[in-house]
């Protein structure tokens, strides 16, 4: 395919609201280089906060589509693919099912990849996923767990696999500017990014954080996320209520500028009962925050195994409570853990080396030579 000619990639999410699938979406479309990439984004169901960080060369498309199976929508979709010249529809979690009735509607034929953002791979229906997968051209998963799952379980030939980590883009500027003074006093702010939902498991961290309150009654902790299940998030609050910390445990819901936030706080701790690489995990330590996090998912390896973080046992409030209290009481291993945490970040999952990557997979799939490198990147800071 000549340089003179573009290849049209399409990115394609179900929604555009704040969360990593989302934003690693948003990041990795605004990074494609323009001389080489006409790009688009599409969300099939609705946009979101995350809309207005999608860069101005970055074309837009939001397609309302009201229910799992929405032929007129696919039929839409497929209309502008054929007409702009689609080369790629990168569809990333749940939108590969859409993404493969498109490609059967579509006149011109389309290669497909599917990112797979899950961090349960294993518990899916795998005849579902298999059937969908057998459509791509390939698959990038988060996490090495996912990337043996659909080798073994999806059958997709090991060649056709891509292990991609996420990367995170820290704002220009000064980063602990336009925040407002958080809850808690300096020195005892612990803070967790994570949309509410049960897998982020912010249960264990509330009960941890009852222990925690016996010894250090200064503790205050800010849950940064939005509201993904209304009825976990009601549950959430009456825990909260029921364990006496409505003066110690702050809903913040989402925010316009995490890194404020996290500038502005101790500790930052990650509680999941599943993941894949998750996203708040690489803003934490892009921020130098020492950081706690569950053995689950990529969340060791990001950790460096321990020697960047302390991992501690998912469903463990007491594991967790133990963790706190020791960088509450030890700053010095605070500063320690928080800057091997953001050098190990920096040298492991920086945007230009993953993003070259991902163009190199690009013309794996398209047979093409080797994409030059990306342009310069325009982060997203929404949470």
């Amino acid at each position: 395919m000549s340089d003179t000619n573009p290849i049209g990639v399409m990115h394609v999410v179900d929604t555009l609201d704040v969360g990593g699938t989302e934003t690693v979406a948003v990041n990795l479309v605004n990074a494609l280089a323009r001389d080489r990439y006409r790009a688009y984004l599409c969300a099939t169901r609705r946009d979101g906060p995350l809309a207005s960080a999608i860069a101005p060369h970055v074309e837009h498309l939001c397609l309302n589509r009201k229910g799992r199976i929405d032929l007129g929508v696919v039929a839409k979709l497929a209309r502008f693919v054929d007409k702009a010249n689609i080369h790629i529809l990168h569809l990333h979690s749940s939108s590969l099912f859409f993404g493969v009735l498109v490609s059967y509607v579509a006149r011109r034929h389309l290669k497909l990849i599917w990112h797979d953002h899950y961090g349960n791979g294993p518990l899916r229906s795998v005849p579902l996923y298999r059937w969908a997968a057998s459509h791509v051209d390939g698959v990038i998963a988060v996490n090495e767990l996912l990337a043996g799952w659909s080798t073994k379980r999806l059958k997709i030939r090991p060649d056709r696999v891509w292990y991609l980590p996420n990367f995170v883009l820290p704002p220009e500027g000064a980063p602990d500017q336009i925040c407002p003074e958080p809850p808690g006093v300096p020195g005892s702010r612990i803070v967790c990014v994570a949309n509410l939902k049960p897998p982020k498991d912010q249960a264990t961290l509330i009960q941890a954080m009852r222990l925690v309150r016996e010894k250090r009654p200064e503790a205050h902790l800010l849950l940064v996320g939005s509201t993904v299940d209304t009825v976990y998030t009601e549950t959430l609050r009456n825990e909260v209520t029921a364990a006496g910390l409505q003066d110690d445990v702050s809903f913040l819901g989402s925010v316009r500028n995490v890194w404020s936030y996290l500038h502005a706080c101790d500790i930052a701790v990650l509680t999941s009962t599943t993941e894949g690489l998750p996203l708040s995990l690489l803003e934490y330590g892009s921020a130098g925050r020492p950081t706690i996090a569950t053995r689950v998912g990529q969340c060791a390896q990001v950790l460096d195994n321990g020697r960047a973080g302390i991992l501690v046992d998912a469903r463990s409030p007491q594991s967790v409570a133990d963790a706190i209290l020791r960088l509450l009481t030890d700053e010095a291993l605070r500063k320690e853990l928080g800057s091997q945490f953001a050098r190990f970040v920096r040298e492991n999952y920086g945007a230009d080396a993953i993003v070259r990557r991902l163009c190199q997979i690009y013309e794996t799939i398209l047979d093409g030579p080797v994409a030059a490198p990306s342009q310069t990147i325009s982060p997203v800071v929404f949470r």
